[in-house]
C-alpha cells in the first residue's frame, strides 16, 4: 500500500549525519574581515523631549487621498546648543527618514475628524533633500499617546512664539536706544560748534593786542 509517510533511511546515512552535527571544534578564520565603522545620525547634539512608536501618512494632493510614509519611532529632539527642536520619524527597519522638519510658531497639531488616536498638521518638510509644503496624519496605538504628542507639539510651537515676541522687543529695545544715545550726540554737537566758535573769536582778538603790545616794546627801547 502506499503511504505518505517518509522512507527510513538506512542507519550508516543515520550516524553520518549525526556525525556532521558533532561540534569538531575546529576554527574557521572568516574570508573577508569587516571592520566596526561609526554611524552618524545627525541627532547626537540632540536630545529627546517625546519619543512615541506611531505610523505616518502625507496627503497626496494629485492622488487626492492619504498615502502611507512608514511606520517607526516619532522624536521631537531639542538642539543642545541652539535649543531648537525638530520633528524627525524613521521606518522602523530600513531607519528611513519619514518626516524631519522644524516645530516653528504657527504650526498647529489637531485632531484627526473620526479617529481620536490620529492628528493632523502642515510642515515645510525636508525629508526627502528639499523643502516641501506637505500635510501629514499620524496615527497612534492609544489615544493617550497621540494627546501626549499634540499637547507636547502645540507645546512648542507656542514657545517658539514668545521666544519670537521676546526678541522682537530685545531689537525694539535696542533701536529705541541706539535712537536716544544718536539724539543726544545731536544736541551735543552745536555746543561743540559754539564753543569752538568762541574760541576762534578770542583768537583773533587777542593777535591784535598781543601785535600792539610789541610795538609798544620796540617804541620803549632806546635806540643806541
Amino acid at each position: 500500500m502506499a503511504t505518505n509517510e517518509p522512507e527510513h533511511e538506512p542507519r550508516d546515512v543515520e550516524e553520518a549525519v549525526a556525525n556532521e552535527d558533532e561540534d569538531t571544534g575546529a576554527q574557521v578564520a572568516p574570508i573577508v574581515r569587516l571592520e566596526e565603522v561609526a554611524v552618524t545620525t545627525g541627532e547626537e547634539d540632540e536630545d529627546a523631549v517625546l519619543d512615541l512608536k506611531s505610523k505616518l501618512y502625507r496627503f497626496d494632493k494629485e492622488a487626492n487621498q492619504w498615502k502611507e510614509r512608514g511606520a517607526g519611532t516619532v522624536k521631537l529632539l531639542k538642539h543642545k546648543s541652539t535649543g531648537k527642536i525638530r520633528l524627525v520619524m524613521r521606518q522602523s527597519k530600513t531607519l528611513k527618514i519619514c518626516a524631519n522638519h522644524f516645530v516653528t510658531q504657527g504650526m498647529n497639531v489637531q485632531e484627526h475628524v473620526g479617529n481620536e488616536k490620529s492628528c493632523v498638521w502642515h510642515a515645510r518638510d525636508f525629508a526627502d533633500g528639499e523643502l516641501k509644503d506637505e500635510l501629514f496624519c499620524i496615527r497612534f496605538a492609544s489615544i493617550e499617546n497621540c494627546k501626549a504628542f499634540m499637547q507636547k507639539f502645540n507645546e512648542v510651537a507656542e514657545s517658539e512664539v514668545e521666544k519670537e515676541e521676546s526678541k522682537d522687543a530685545s531689537d525694539t529695545a535696542g533701536l529705541l536706544e541706539k535712537l536716544t544715545v544718536e539724539e543726544t550726540k545731536t544736541e551735543e554737537k552745536p555746543v561743540e560748534k559754539e564753543k569752538t566758535e568762541v574760541e576762534a573769536e578770542e583768537k583773533k582778538k587777542s593777535e591784535p593786542e598781543k601785535a600792539d603790545e610789541e610795538k609798544k616794546t620796540e617804541e620803549a627801547v632806546p635806540s643806541t
